[in-house]
């Protein structure tokens, strides 16, 4: 990659707060071939039906050498998760991680869950009581996806101090500039969390208790399922702090909506979603690459080319979306991508949308906001999972 090109601007930290108009630029060129052989994909139906075709691999160790890969390909130990596999592979694999985990062979899983996180919400929301200040990321849309995704695997919560740096690093290592200092970071974090999670996994096949790391070792080899923990342990929180610190960050520009919102609660549903399509969690995919010539927008993508799969320029192409720099909470057909399409859609969206759905009501209900206290506010390093690392907020109270 070049200081010249398109894709090193998107990755640099410089344009990390605004991004846009750098894929208002993207989706000139819908697929565009950067000078070191990568292709992205910036429009909306291009990026859909490529994430839709089997000529496109997930699986990064199918990319030529000298390419970034991830730290899945490497030799941690472990097989790749299901998301950084093809079918027959992941199809087998999905398939038995969804069994316990929703419909239709656990249909009631996640619904129970709702009580236990709306006291987490309360509980959260009750420690504002007499500050004048609070940052949203670390007080708030950080802790309940933690919480969410340990009750899910059956993990002890109070571990979370001791998987927090792993999570980072691995999460960290997808960013294409992570460099070879952050794959190996994230290479030894995956082979660390994976070492922790081992330990875990054999006690529950002793002694079964809640949570579906219990519910899935009599069904996968103990080393799938220890691949898979890690990554929903990283992957079921990494992407819902964005989203709850997108979705508070939008309503608080947009002060008109936010008080629209605070009197109509039933707007939650799209406006959550129109949040998803205007500031997704997750900005592109960078690890794709294809298996055969793939003729897409006029232009041929050679057999073994990289491919960027650009979700946050397609989820603003005026093509799709009419005015769609505008955040629009009663925008109708509102398809965006946001969890991605195709077999490899968001595994942990219901779980998410619960948590959404809990938390963002809630905390527009019951928090007296002042006024943001940055704006933009500092952002994580990772270009590919966008969001603020921090959001400081001046409050003027909480209500019950």
């Amino acid at each position: 990659m070049t200081s010249g090109t398109i894709s090193a601007q998107i990755t640099d930290y410089a344009n990390r707060a605004d991004p846009y108009p750098l894929y208002a630029e993207l989706r000139k060129t819908p697929v565009r071939r950067e000078d070191d052989g990568t292709y992205l994909v910036s429009t909306y139906y291009e990026v859909r039906s490529l994430a839709n075709d089997p000529r496109l691999s997930n699986d990064t160790r199918n990319r030529p050498s000298g390419y970034a890969r991830t730290a899945e390909a490497e030799d941690t130990g472990l097989p790749p998760s299901f998301i950084f596999t093809d079918p027959p592979v992941h199809d087998r694999l999905r398939d038995t991680i969804n069994r316990p985990f929703g419909p239709p062979h656990s249909p009631r899983f996640l619904d129970d869950l709702r009580g236990d996180l709306s006291k987490v919400v309360t509980e959260l929301l009750d420690s504002f009581e007499g500050k004048d200040q609070v940052d949203i990321v670390e007080d708030f849309a950080y802790p309940l996806p933690v919480t969410a995704i340990c009750k899910v695997l059956g993990v002890p919560r109070e571990d979370e101090p001791r998987f927090h740096g792993w999570a980072d690093a691995l999460a960290s290592s997808l960013d294409p500039q992570a460099g070879e200092e952050g794959q190996a970071k994230g290479q030894q974090a995956r082979q660390d969390l994976g070492a922790y999670l081992s330990d875990l996994i054999e006690a529950k096949r002793r002694h079964p208790g809640p949570g579906i790391l219990s519910a899935l070792a009599p069904d996968m080899t103990p080393e799938d399922l220890e691949a898979t923990a890690v990554l929903l342990l990283v992957a079921g929180h990494e992407t819902t702090v964005n989203a709850i610190t997108n979705t508070t960050l939008t309503l608080l520009r947009h002060p008109d909506i936010l008080e629209r919102f605070q009197k109509e609660p039933e707007l939650a549903v799209p406006l959550i979603e129109e949040v998803l399509r205007y500031e997704p969690p997750v900005q592109f995919v960078p690890w794709t690459t294809a298996l055969a010539d793939i003729d897409v927008a006029g232009t041929t993508i050679p057999k073994g080319s990289p491919v960027w799969l650009m979700l946050a320029a397609a989820n603003r192409d005026p093509k799709r979306f009419k005015d769609p720099d505008r955040f629009d909470p009663d925008r109708n057909d509102n398809e965006h991508l946001g969890f991605y399409t195709g077999i490899h859609y968001c595994f942990g969206a219901p779980l998410a949308r619960i948590e959404l759905h809990l938390a963002v009501p809630e905390l527009f209900r019951r928090v007296k906001f002042s006024r943001l206290l940055e704006d933009p506010p500092p952002y994580r390093a990772n270009a590919v999972l966008r969001g603020p690392r921090h959001l400081p907020v001046a409050i003027d109270g909480v209500t019950a």
